[in-house]
């Protein structure tokens, strides 16, 4: 069963810093690209940042500069360093292949950022 972990989340001072991580078992997620996403209540879920095979990056503009995605293969891992945090980063996180795949999506974590 392919499975999508996603953790990290929590409630922080704007301003602030938090690691996500995502644990993926269940398939090789080495081979694909991978995004973190998040969602607002009542919004669409938007791709904020994203990373190749080859480690090559892509962010939306309104976390560049701020948020950092990498990855670990050997753990089939991929981390998203948010920094600078501003209240408007608040939503729930999602990793998940780019495009998404709809049967891998998670639970998400949840990221709240107050003044």
């Amino acid at each position: 069963q392919v499975q999508l972990v996603e953790s990290g989340g929590g409630l922080v001072q704007a301003g602030g810093s938090l690691r996500l991580s995502c644990a993926a078992s269940g398939s090789d997620f080495t081979s694909k690209i991978m995004g973190w996403y998040r969602q607002v209540p009542g919004q669409h879920r938007e791709l904020v940042a994203s990373i190749t095979i080859a480690d090559s990056t892509n962010y939306a503009d309104s976390v560049k500069g701020r948020f950092i995605i990498s990855r670990d293969n050997a753990k089939n891992t991929v981390y998203l360093q948010m920094n600078s945090l501003k209240r408007e980063d608040t939503a729930v996180y999602y990793c998940n292949t780019v495009p998404g795949y709809y049967n891998y999506w998670g639970q998400g974590t949840q990221v709240t950022v107050s003044s």
